[in-house]
């Protein structure tokens, strides 16, 4: 019998939707779930940490924390994922991350996230920080501080306009791992113009320098389980730096100095040559920090100065990742 529009669909069509819209669920669930064990192995692995260091870190057997890790939990509560950002060391946005994952909402209010440890033991070198984090504000380019890891310990507010539009992400932002960020992170491209070879390649071959003088380092090691991961960037490491090193010669890879083109976050400026700056001082360098500066060109006929609603404006007070903000 011919199908009546007016009736609607047969019952063996209903079934197929439904069965086709079910598949669908099951594979968005089965990607999500395998999402959620990446996270805390990566993150896990940023740390240079065990399972059973971290099973120590939350009190818990190391079977509970390897079946946390394998998804192997009935129900993920605030407690559960609040004590797991605090033993994994989060920033505030890695956190909201760790619970839109896991259980799609955002953490409670009161998360604060656990960062002092980012700060240095010696209160000599706390006030420093402090101190430099208000020389790195007066300086209209964006600047950052490094470890040897690429970790990011302070930004200035010019480094996080010229990073502005870029999204979330547990691992990869631009203020939590700057080679992270460089090779990882979906939006890189959209603001390191020449991503692959001006970008990638040459912090690929000082991440090679770096791992060849410190191959026990975690941190390090954890980098290199990612980029191994990454058919592209592993196929970049194994191939494209030494032939790209054999070009153009290791002093290439050095930052200071380089000449790179990033796009401005005011789309008046569009693309802008930018030099970069890496420098240390005695202090600094006691802490294994390297401050990198981005020294944008303005472009002919882009607007000089502040410009409202866009460019890099000056606002009180430098960001410093391991300092809390402090309490008017």
């Amino acid at each position: 019998m011919p199908h009546l529009a007016a009736v609607g669909p047969s019952d063996g069509l209903a079934r197929a939707g439904e069965e086709r819209l079910a598949g669908e669920e099951s594979a968005r669930g089965a990607v999500r779930s395998e999402r959620r064990k990446e996270i805390l192995r990566q993150r896990r692995e940023e740390l240079g940490l065990s399972q059973e260091d971290l099973a120590a870190r939350l009190r818990i057997s190391v079977r509970a924390y390897g079946n946390w890790e394998r998804g192997l939990v009935k129900e993920w509560t605030d407690r559960k994922l609040l004590a797991l950002a605090e033993a994994l060391e989060m920033s505030e946005r890695q956190c909201f991350w760790l619970f839109r994952v896991m259980v799609d909402r955002d953490p409670p209010p009161t998360w604060r996230a656990a960062e002092e440890n980012r700060l240095p033991d010696d209160p000599a070198q706390r006030d420093y920080l402090c101190d430099y984090a208000a020389l790195m504000e007066s300086v209209p380019y964006p600047s950052f501080l490094v470890d040897h890891r690429w970790d990011v310990a302070l930004t200035n507010s010019a480094f996080d306009q010229l990073f502005q539009s870029v999204r979330p992400h547990p691992t990869a932002l631009p203020d939590d791992n700057f080679l992270r960020f460089v090779l990882f992170h979906p939006d890189a491209a959209a603001v390191l113009e020449d991503h692959e070879p001006a970008w990638c390649v040459p912090l690929l071959a000082q991440f090679a320098t770096a791992l060849a003088g410190a191959p026990e380092d975690e941190g390090l090691r954890s980098i290199r389980q990612e980029v191994a991961r990454d058919p592209f960037m592993e196929a970049a490491y194994r191939y494209g730096v030494p032939h790209w090193l054999s070009t153009h010669g290791t002093d290439a890879a050095e930052l200071d100095g380089a000449v790179r083109t990033v796009r401005h976050p005011d789309p008046r400026w569009g693309l802008v040559r930018c030099r970069m700056v890496a420098e240390t001082s005695r202090m600094l360098g006691e802490m294994g920090l390297t401050r990198i500066t981005l020294i944008l060109s303005t472009p002919t006929g882009a607007p000089r100065g502040p410009v409202q609603g866009g460019g890099f404006t000056h606002q009180q007070g430098a960001r410093l990742r391991a300092v809390p903000s402090p309490v008017e």
